[in-house]
């Protein structure tokens, strides 16, 4: 097929596919210029692109419609629905000759004088042309994704085949990937070959998303065609009905898209029959005359929701089930013993009716067996929530796509699971300094830094004992943000590490437990399952919803509390050059990501702007976002008083930091050297941080609590208090007899007699320790 024409016919069915959405739309707000803009220029497009390549019935049909609509333009035309069903007619055409087009690469012979006579108003004289079909034989779509601008099409076509063992082959690079990075760990390699497959790591990676992102389309393609299949029925039917849809920038992989498309066409005109009311009945239940039908889609980690929602008569369970028996797909005994549940999904039995007579929509008893049977093969699952005399909802749960992720590998029960790392927002300790757990009500709260969450424990929710083997002082809080307005605490058994994962659709009976989103092969080659963060919510029924919650503001007292409840805690994290380094937990406040574009360079120093605050960044220049990434991951280091920002590449583990530390020889960003699992490992010092980028202009702690207290035990008298107090203001002896420090915030003493200390001033306080307790202690 000439090129040329290739690029017209995947122009013209975006158009059209546009086209009938948008007049249905119109039709519902005749007074909208806008929208009668759009369509005349939709039109218009068609016109002049079909008239430079010599296609002359589409030509035509294109004129009769621009001609139409332009007399409304004009005034010279009401814009009512004979006008609108002869511009669909139109379009119903013109995707016919497209078809015919595509197929054998010709405008085919024939007659349009009845679809241009019916536009006009006119009745048709001679021959009726040809019928346009009841679909189009041949769904032509434009291989990229438009991003809404018709100005801006450039593309080549490429066989979905292609792009299928291009996916496959880098699926499989990827899983090479993992495991030769499991050697390499292994089998201690050599940092310069680390750095060489680091490197290798980042190209793949980029691919990786490039391919991913090729197979992607925006969900409100699929949704095209539902405005037109919604204006025609109810119209058959003589039944009123507002249809919305939302979430079309939702992303869906094509070929999953395709699976998806005629279920969910069904669901629709099944809304339309079964469940909407006629206009009397509507009357008679006290409800509006015009019936709504909505579908939105939504992503919910690895998985997409299209949900179906009617304002009808909702479905009978004592009605369904009455229907079984009589078709004796069920007998009265089973009947008695099935849960309302279960009587509605007798819907999905194949052969099973509802309708009470055979129309040309439904009532075969070919339907939702079918649907089910084809959401299940992809992976999904459908789910009903009926309510009864008001609606129905149905949900299609279906995988995004076969793709690649993030994932950061945990365990609980024995096994490990993977967990998508966009819906990780924290990962801390439970025994951490910052962590609070409070049984509540039944339940659990866990309070970081004063912000509560509920506590999921994924042992409980997926019903499975603890392992014994499991250290408690080991377990992990994960800090889970499944969506906007949503957040909990998912407490596992110990956090194994992050990896990139190959995501494919696990068993439907696996899938239809609800915490599942699919299943994966790590690089130790032994399956592993996706956790769908907000089935784990729905499961467990718990409100994760954060609007409402309590901050108490005690974040200070809360970590003051748990300071004494275990050793110090060391997170370990990996830098943009790949070092592996690590840092006392209990100075970190979180970690998280944040535009690149919110980091900038001002008065020689890298900052970066969060929410309506500004913070130093430790970087002798911007940072480069990882992998072409957006955005950057950045450690906060609090002491208290100050904010310092520390970009990394990623988090790797929390551990326990061990008693043996090798210091270093001067003070520094690195303050020593330990082992951790055999390795060495580079400790940050964050006090020398702070101290670098400490401002003399910092306001002073109040408060004269002790910052410290010297002794061997609770119960013996301590040899020296160390407080933060007021720049030259008077501290009362907290003890008897026993010294204090007192340690200013501020770099600059405010005068010959001021006796503070700065408290990042390492020798003036061992000197000032010396002098107040001398040899007192043998």
């Amino acid at each position: 097929m000439d090129d040329l024409l290739n690029d017209f016919l995947a122009e013209t069915a975006e158009i059209l596919a546009d086209a009938g959405g948008a007049l249905v739309a119109w039709e519902a707000d005749p007074a909208d210029r806008a929208q009668l803009d759009a369509i005349f220029r939709l039109v218009h497009t068609i016109k002049g692109s079909s008239g430079f390549l010599a296609l002359p019935r589409v030509t035509a049909l294109a004129h009769a419609a621009e001609d139409a609509l332009d007399q409304v333009r004009r005034g010279q035309r009401a814009a009512d629905a004979a006008l609108v069903t002869g511009v669909l007619g139109i379009v119903d055409r013109l995707n016919m000759l497209c078809a015919a087009l595509g197929q054998d690469g010709t405008e085919p012979a024939g007659d349009d004088s009845a679809a241009i006579a019916a536009l006009a108003g006119q009745a048709p004289t001679g021959a009726q042309g040809d019928a346009p079909p009841e679909t189009t034989a041949i769904q032509l779509r434009r291989e990229d994704d438009l991003q809404g601008d018709l100005h801006s099409w450039r593309s080549i076509r490429v066989p979905l085949p292609l792009l299928d063992s291009v996916m496959t082959a880098v699926t499989d690079i990827v899983l090479v990937r993992n495991e030769f990075a499991r050697m390499l760990r292994e089998s201690g390699a050599s940092p310069a070959v680390i750095a060489s497959f680091d490197r290798l790591s980042d190209s793949i990676a980029g691919m990786r998303q490039s391919v991913s992102q090729m197979r992607m389309q925006r969900i409100d393609k699929l949704f095209a065609p539902l405005p037109r299949i919604v204006r025609d029925l109810a119209q058959d039917m003589g039944k009123k009905i507002a249809f919305q849809t939302s979430g079309g920038e939702v992303e869906l992989d094509r070929e999953m898209m395709e699976n998806i498309r005629d279920p969910l066409i069904h669901i629709v005109r099944n809304a339309i029959d079964h469940g909407i009311e006629t206009l009397e009945d509507r009357v008679a239940a006290g409800k509006d005359i015009t019936a709504t039908i909505s579908v939105a889609a939504r992503q919910s980690g690895n998985q997409i929701e299209i949900e179906v929602r009617d304002d009808g008569r909702g479905l009978s369970p004592e009605a369904i089930t009455a229907k079984a028996i009589a078709s004796r797909a069920i007998t009265a005994a089973e009947a008695r013993t099935m849960s309302a549940k279960e009587r509605l999904e007798l819907i999905f039995r194949p052969g099973f009716s509802t309708a009470a007579k055979i129309t040309a929509v439904s009532g075969r008893g070919v339907g939702m067996d079918i649907v089910k049977a084809n959401i299940e093969k992809i992976g999904g699952i459908v789910e009903l929530r009926n309510d009864e005399g008001r609606g129905l909802t149905i949900l299609l749960r279906v995988p995004m796509t076969l793709t690649i992720i993030s994932g950061l590998m945990v365990r609980a029960a024995g096994q490990y699971f993977a967990i998508p790392r966009g819906a990780v927002r924290e990962i801390l300790l439970e025994n951490g300094d910052t962590v609070r757990i409070d049984r509540v009500g039944g339940g659990e709260l866990a309070t970081v830094r004063g912000e509560q969450y509920p506590l999921l424990r994924l042992e409980d929710v997926i019903g499975r004992e603890h392992d014994a083997a499991d250290d408690a002082d080991d377990r992990a809080l994960v800090i889970i943000r499944p969506g906007q307005g949503q957040s909990y605490a998912l407490s596992v058994a110990a956090i194994h590490d992050h990896e990139e994962l190959v995501i494919k659709p696990a068993a439907p009976m696996i899938m239809a437990t609800g915490l599942y989103a699919g299943t994966t092969l790590p690089d130790n080659g032994r399956p592993v399952l996706l956790l769908d963060v907000q089935g784990l919510l729905a499961v467990a029924r718990i409100d994760a919803a954060e609007a409402g919650r309590r901050r108490d503001g005690a974040a200070e007292a809360d970590a003051q509390a748990s300071a004494a409840r275990g050793a110090a805690q060391l997170l370990l994290f990996r830098e943009a050059a790949g070092r592996t380094r690590g840092i006392r937990l209990s100075v970190i406040e979180r970690v998280e990501e944040v535009p690149a574009a919110a980091l900038f360079e001002s008065a020689g120093r890298i900052q970066v702007r969060i929410g309506d605050d500004i913070y130093p960044v430790h970087a002798a220049k911007l940072p480069a976002a990882p992998d072409g990434q957006s955005t950057q991951k950045l450690m906060r280091l609090h002491d208290g008083q100050a904010m310092l920002c520390y970009p990394i590449a990623e988090v790797v583990d929390i551990v326990r930091l061990p008693d043996a530390v090798q210091p270093a020889a001067v003070p520094g960003l690195i303050a020593g050297v330990v082992l951790v699992g055999g390795e060495p490992v580079e400790l940050i010092d964050p006090f020398w941080l702070m101290e670098q980028y400490a401002r003399r202009d910092t306001a002073p702690v109040a408060g004269h609590a002790p910052l410290c207290r010297l002794a061997a035990d609770d119960d013996e008298t301590p040899d020296v208090l160390l407080c933060l107090a007021d720049d030259g203001g008077d501290i009362a002896p907290v003890v008897d007899a026993v010294p204090v420090i007192r340690l200013r915030t501020a770099v600059a003493a405010t005068g010959p007699d001021d006796d503070t200390v700065y408290r990042y001033d390492r020798q003036a306080l061992l000197d000032a320790l010396a002098q107040r307790v001398g040899g007192r202690r043998a």
